[in-house]
């Protein structure tokens, strides 16, 4: 009888269960996004809504950590490093907790993303702001939303209730697109560099890996597209022109975790380079005899 109760509570659960996913939530999910310069930011919250409750100093206390919004954390993500208030927030993901007061609110973005009022620890925030609350007219449910926008800057708020919180977002366009260069001439410096490896280990066009190799060190240079660039000078008989590149790719190995694993390879590829350049007869000066 026992194991008959516990098997019909045990599908009772289950089917409530199946059932809480296909109901509606009481605060349902929402996301919204802005492209603000070539930033995007994006806000992942659920939205509580009043139904006649009183909420700030009520049902959230003042002076508390609070989620800032329903069920599990809101969360932002940023492509590109922001200024929050003035203050640098890093590209990332991070849950959005905030301590509300009557006069000044504390915004805290933090590090753990399953953050909650109860296992929050000040240990995990990367960043906290201040922001003065706006008293506004009622907002039954609670709404994040951008306004202001412009090519580097806009307005992130939150409002519910009574209450409105704005933060002042900042981007740095010039610093967003040199590091989408530079991240783009790094993926190319890189292709260029392997095209033109493998053409010099298979013993392929040679003159045609040479204008490879130098591409990639025209995007970037590295220890290792100089070492390509001197053993295929060398390759073409231009050992003089191939030992410049082989010291040069020496010199910048000494601040590459990786050179270790290249670094007897090189050294003696060097000799033999050097082993390849004739050695000048030393010039013997002779003095004419002066005329008696």
């Amino acid at each position: 009888m026992k194991k008959i109760v516990l098997l019909a509570l045990g599908c009772l659960l289950s089917s409530t269960s199946i059932f809480a996913q296909i109901t509606p939530a009481p605060s349902p999910g929402a996301a919204i996004s802005q492209v603000v310069g070539v930033t995007k930011i994006s806000i992942d919250y659920s939205r509580p809504s009043l139904k006649g409750r009183e909420i700030f100093g009520k049902l959230i206390p003042f002076d508390k950590v609070y989620r800032t919004g329903a069920n599990s954390s809101t969360k932002v993500e940023i492509t590109g490093d922001i200024t929050v208030q003035g203050q640098v927030l890093k590209a990332g993901k991070y849950s959005i907790m905030s301590i509300p007061t009557q006069t000044n609110w504390t915004i805290i973005f933090s590090r753990k993303l399953d953050v909650t009022e109860q296992n929050y620890s000040a240990s995990d925030d990367v960043l906290r702001v201040t922001a003065r609350p706006q008293d506004i007219s009622s907002v039954e449910t609670l709404t994040f939303d951008f306004s202001d926008v412009k090519d580097d800057a806009a307005t992130l708020s939150f409002s519910w209730e009574k209450t409105k919180v704005s933060l002042a977002i900042g981007v740095d366009n010039v610093a967003s697109i040199e590091n989408a260069v530079a991240q783009k001439n790094n993926e190319a410096a890189n292709t260029f560099q392997q095209a033109a490896d493998y053409m010099l280990q298979k013993g392929l066009d040679l003159n045609k890996a040479l204008g490879l190799v130098d591409k990639s060190l025209a995007l970037r240079e590295n220890f290792r597209n100089n070492w390509i660039k001197a053993q295929i000078l060398d390759k073409l008989g231009k050992s003089s022109d191939a030992l410049g590149s082989a010291l040069k790719a020496q010199v910048l190995g000494a601040g590459d975790a990786s050179y270790s694993f290249y670094k007897d390879g090189i050294e003696k590829g060097i000799n033999e380079i050097k082993a390849k350049i004739p050695v000048a007869a030393p010039v013997v000066e002779t003095s004419k005899k002066k005329k008696s």
